[in-house]
């Protein structure tokens, strides 16, 4: 071998010890959780919940972020272009990293390409909540019917244009042929409050945002989302129960999760996976969280990938049949 040849893979070893040191010694620096939505929403409760002690875990403080806008695309967008070293990563959902890219018609990024799906956190169960004030019905049929019969008298609102809430009611209402006016909030105390002064009739939110309002009476819940009974609310049957045509096999839950830049090191988000599922199996962190109404997600990386992949291609037809568009 040539002293030029030598030279050079003495460079390139070099370079890969940097390298494989600057992996083993990550984090440095506090990571920062860029938020897609406002505090207090459903995102943020969960975020918080595991903020210090993955803070903890990981040997650095978590620092959470606000960039809240355009049903999370701000936030999307700021991590799109982020340094991908690991320490800025999106708090995403499956409505800011699937069905956005089918609502919108442009984006200044690609919800896949332009990122690296670190992990899930979990998966969440919206639930058809209703001011009994302002449409006293018990059951999804009679909600059915209710509605039925009085085409666009009914306003449904949302935690904004493209969010899991929306999309969830669009869902519904393609599948059963209702016609409401969807109305779009900033995020999910403003949508709660709407429902409880009486200015929409109902919300397809988040179990966890409606568990007080529900405990106290001032709400009620006819339907979760998701395909099995949510413990948090086991007395609450799940849409597919009400045996209306047009509601078998209905599924519409969503997920919360991590996101890097493109580019970012596997290995740095291996270890940020790893860390963040041992903050998930942790027993006062699950209990929070499964007791307002959520399932613990655990995937690798790979899976997740294949898992945000599904999730558009389901969003991008339930919009198609929906015929939604933002612009």
């Amino acid at each position: 071998m040539s002293k030029l040849l030598k030279a050079l893979a003495a460079v390139t070893v070099s370079f890969a010890a940097a390298a494989a040191f600057a992996q083993a010694d990550w984090p440095k620096q506090p990571i920062t959780f860029i938020m897609t939505f406002p505090a207090g929403s459903g995102v943020d409760v969960v975020a918080r919940t595991i903020q210090e002690p993955l803070g903890k875990v990981l040997g650095q403080p978590v620092v959470i972020d606000y960039k809240v806008g355009a049903a999370g695309n701000v936030a999307s967008e700021y991590v799109s272009r982020a340094k991908p070293d690991g320490y800025t990563v999106v708090f995403g959902t499956a409505a800011t990293h699937g069905s956005n890219a089918a609502l919108y018609k442009k984006l200044p990024f690609d919800v896949e390409a332009d990122f690296v799906p670190v992990t899930p956190i979990l998966d969440v169960s919206n639930v058809l909540t209703i001011n009994p004030d302002v449409m006293n019905v018990k059951t999804l049929k009679e909600f059915v019917d209710e509605v039925r019969a009085h085409p666009g008298k009914y306003n449904y609102a949302s935690t904004g244009n493209g969010t899991g809430t929306h999309m969830a009611f669009a869902e519904l209402n393609s599948k059963l042929g209702l016609n409401m006016v969807h109305v779009p909030y900033k995020g999910g105390p403003e949508a709660m409050q709407a429902i409880l002064k009486g200015e929409t009739c109902c919300i397809m939110n988040q179990v966890q945002t409606v568990l007080t309002q529900y405990k106290a009476g001032k709400v009620r819940l006819l339907g979760v989302t998701t395909a099995k009974r949510v413990a948090a609310v086991q007395e609450v049957p799940t849409i597919a129960e009400s045996g209306i045509p047009g509601t078998q096999g209905f599924d519409s839950s969503t997920w919360f999760a991590l996101f890097a830049p493109k580019g970012t090191d596997p290995a740095v988000v291996a270890k940020l996976n790893g860390a963040v599922r041992q903050v998930l199996q942790m027993p006062e962190v699950r209990s929070k969280l499964e007791s307002a109404g959520n399932t613990i997600r655990l995937e690798t990386p790979e899976q997740f990938k294949a898992t945000v992949h599904a999730n558009r291609q389901k969003w991008a037809e339930v919009v198609r049949q929906a015929n939604i568009t933002i612009e």
